[in-house]
């Protein structure tokens, strides 16, 4: 028999029963209905919810989002930062796709009494459903495997995540059984069917082996038994997507589609001059924009923004993934109470009717999450290695149902969202650059923050000593104004070299190319002024023509911004532009990540001409290496390791600059940590952390401290007076300062360019 005469003889197979009766058919009909319906509900309702959020105007910005879009939604580019992970997704993914195309044939074969659809090579189509079935049923499998087996820390466990695994691996079974039973139903041919139809036919003789015969009455009813099934497993699959986190299945298209354009972690201005605002930040979850609450359903729980959560990782409250999840159900609850239609169906399944519901969601007492696993002993922790189990654990345990309570009478900050979890963030963002589906988590923190300090005055002691000493002095710690441009002086003494002012060279008519932006960690504090002044003397060397505003210059309001006091920003950075407008700049050059990401990112909202060039003063000594103008020649052995910062790395996407400095440098070994890059963690300063303290767990900089020395490095390097000042802790609480120290890039630089002590 030919090839042609196979396919023939295969697709002649049409004995399973006679076409549907007028009875199968109304209980289709019916099911198929009121599933359609249900899920077309369930998925109005909740847009009824988003639109409580501010409103928003949803535009695609096509030039970089489409490629973005198919990186992140075809590709799964972020998914596979877990490898294991990405693969069994993509498995799910295109399995789904494909098999929609046998979902239709085998739903037409029932109802028809097995006509087939006219499908081209239809003995190799369904040879693809098979192995596509058979391909997801194991991915099924080993994602079980995963959360249960391996128990990764990130994976929430129970009753919830392990629904869809039976409605996915149901479908699989009753896809495989229906076909199993269709070859029962057929007098169709052995060796065309082991052929086309491997994994069928090996369970039809299975079931024959049980005592099923071939044609038989008993083939029919399983062949309509599992038809049927399959069909209840579908439609019931079809209704719970929109009611879970699988939600995202629509909405994480969707939000990746609508992403934002701007620069990543740019924080949104707030019109603080509108009269008609009632409320600055987001008190309630309304407060957020409806584009903020979209992301909330499109979270997939996968928990890889916890995973990575300097805060979570070192015993704080804070995990993003609950954060994102908390907000959901809040919205979720509220926005059923308000507009009294529930958010669940077959209405009251779950809940009860809309409306007469009196419970909600509510964080209850938090035990610390390190006492919660270490008998309370968090001084006592001898390892600073990172664990998110703590957080989970906690988190999981502290967010239950209450009864007698309703979801509008719940403060969002306290409540749902607990302060100690909104000033454990350090803004660092590495939970975005995670997430596959888009969210942004860190401006929903900011936008809280905000409505703390804006609106109710709260915030925690040392962070308010910071901020007023910046309204006061400029500063976070008070030192006296007047002593801004003492650097200049010591810079002098110490290099030989006359940092000229801006006021200076305008009065002489001598503008120059560049202004260094000395920062208020490198006007006073003294370890950064040693960078500073290595920044001068390579700058010097290189013939560059700088100049600084010395007493002029003003903190850069990053601290400010992101502590939540928008007021103190926007007066600073206003004061700030007037000044850079006044002298003309057109370069700005910084030491600091933190004003290098707010001059070169945020300050063109409010002024700040996009001609201005801003670079960092790593990117701008990489660059005159490469031209020449530098020359780094004395060999410097010492074997280094690079800490990122965010606000240059993750913000910025400055990861080169710093290692192509310390790879011009003679003697210089490059030993990566673990977490570097991209997935380089925190050092714990940022988002204003810098001036608090960590109550809770340990502490951040301890943890990455320890990271840098397991690859045993002579040197830690860094590209931020920040993440120095951390590093250099670290190693002090270590008692490693002796053996290793936290030096700045240009700082090494400056040592193979000069000399070592020149």
């Amino acid at each position: 028999m030919n090839g042609v005469d196979r396919g023939a003889t295969l697709m002649s197979y049409i004995s399973i029963a006679e076409p549907m009766s007028w009875v199968g058919w109304g209980a289709f009909i019916a099911l198929v209905s009121a599933a359609i319906w249900m899920f077309a509900t369930v998925i109005w309702r909740r847009i009824g919810y988003l639109r409580l959020g501010v409103p928003t105007i949803f535009v695609r910005h096509k030039p970089k989002r489409r490629d973005g879009f198919s990186r992140e939604v075809l590709g799964h580019r972020r998914l596979l930062n877990d490898i294991r992970s990405g693969f069994m997704h993509l498995i799910y993914f295109y399995g789904f796709i494909m098999l929609q195309f046998g979902a239709i044939d085998l739903i037409w074969k029932g109802l028809s009494g097995g006509q087939r659809l006219p499908v081209p090579l239809y003995p190799q189509f369904s040879w693809s459903q098979e192995l596509i079935a058979a391909l997801v049923f194991a991915a099924v499998l080993y994602g079980a495997y995963r959360r249960y087996g391996e128990k990764l820390p990130r994976l929430k466990r129970g009753w919830k995540p392990s629904l869809v695994m039976w409605f996915i691996g149901s479908l699989m079974l009753t896809i495989m059984f229906t076909l199993a039973f269709e070859r029962l139903t057929e007098g169709n041919d052995a060796a065309l069917a082991a052929k086309y139809a491997p994994i069928s036919e090996l369970l039809s003789q299975l079931l024959q082996k049980a005592g099923i015969q071939a044609q038989s009455q008993l083939a029919h009813i399983g062949f309509d038994l599992f038809w049927w099934l399959h069909l209840l497993v579908l439609l019931g699959f079809l209704v719970y997507v929109p009611q879970s986190k699988h939600f995202h299945l629509i909405t994480a298209p969707i939000n990746l589609w609508f992403r934002r354009n701007a620069p990543p972690g740019r924080l949104t201005p707030l019109d603080l001059e509108n009269e008609d605002a009632e409320t600055f930040g987001a008190g309630k979850i309304e407060h957020f924009t409806q584009k903020q609450l979209l992301d909330l359903y499109a979270c997939v729980e996968c928990g890889r923004c916890t995973n990575v959560c300097p805060a979570a990782s070192t015993g704080k409250l804070l995990s993003p993934m609950h954060l994102i999840v908390k907000l959901r159900d809040h919205l979720t609850e509220k926005g059923a109470s308000i507009t009294s239609k529930s958010p669940w169906l077959p209405a009251g399944l779950w809940q009860g009717k809309a409306g007469s519901e009196q419970h909600a969601h509510v964080m209850g007492a938090v035990i610390p999450a390190w006492e919660a696993t270490n008998g309370g002993d968090s001084e006592g922790i001898s390892s600073y290695r990172t664990n998110i189990a703590p957080t989970m654990s906690v988190q999981s345990a502290a967010w239950t149902k209450r009864e007698g309570v309703k979801a509008e009478d719940l403060n969002l900050i306290g409540d749902v969202i607990t302060e100690d979890e909104l000033w454990a963030c350090t803004t660092c963002r590495n939970c975005e650059e995670q997430c596959p589906v888009g969210n942004e988590h860190v401006d929903k923190i900011i936008d809280m923050r905000r409505h703390l300090v804006l609106m109710e005055g709260k915030l925690p002691s040392d962070g308010q000593r910071a901020l007023q000493n910046i309204e006061r002095q400029s500063n976070p710690w008070g030192l006296p104004r007047a002593e801004r441009a003492a650097w200049i002086e010591e810079c002098e003494n110490k290099t030989g070299i006359n940092v000229k002012t801006m006021q200076a060279c305008k009065a002489s008519g001598q503008m120059p190319d560049i202004l260094l932006w000395a920062g208020s960690m490198g006007a006073y504090d003294s370890r950064s002024r040693r960078v500073l002044f290595d920044v001068v003397r390579l700058m010097k060397r290189a013939g560059v023509n700088f100049a600084t505003l010395g007493h002029e210059e003003r903190s850069s309001g990053d601290t400010a911004r992101r502590i939540g006091n928008e007021l103190l920003f926007q007066e600073l950075c206003k004061e700030n532009i007037a000044t850079l407008q006044r002298y003309g700049v057109k370069h700005i050059v910084t030491t600091c990540p933190h004003t290098f990401n707010t001059f070169k990112n945020e300050y063109p909202d409010f002024g700040l001409s996009t001609d201005v060039k801003v670079e960092h003063h790593t990117e701008l000594l990489a660059r005159l290496l490469q031209e020449g103008r530098l020359t780094a020649k004395y060999a410097l052995e010492e074997r280094v390791t690079v800490h990122d910062s965010c606000y240059l790395g993750r913000y910025n996407d400055t990861y080169e600059a710093p290692r192509n400095m310390l790879r011009a440098i003679p003697g210089i070994t490059i030993e990566e940590m673990e977490r570097s890059g991209k997935n380089g963690m925190c050092c714990g300063a940022g988002g204003g952390l810098m001036w608090m303290e960590e109550h809770s767990g340990s502490r951040i900089n301890y943890a990455r401290t320890e990271q840098a020395l397991e690859v045993k490095p002579s040197v830690i390097s860094s590209a931020c007076p920040y993440c120095l000042t951390m590093m250099e802790d670290g190693l002090k609480s270590m008692s490693q300062s002796d053996s290793v120290t936290a030096r700045d890039v240009a700082e090494l630089l400056a040592d193979s360019v000069f000399g070592f002590g020149n």
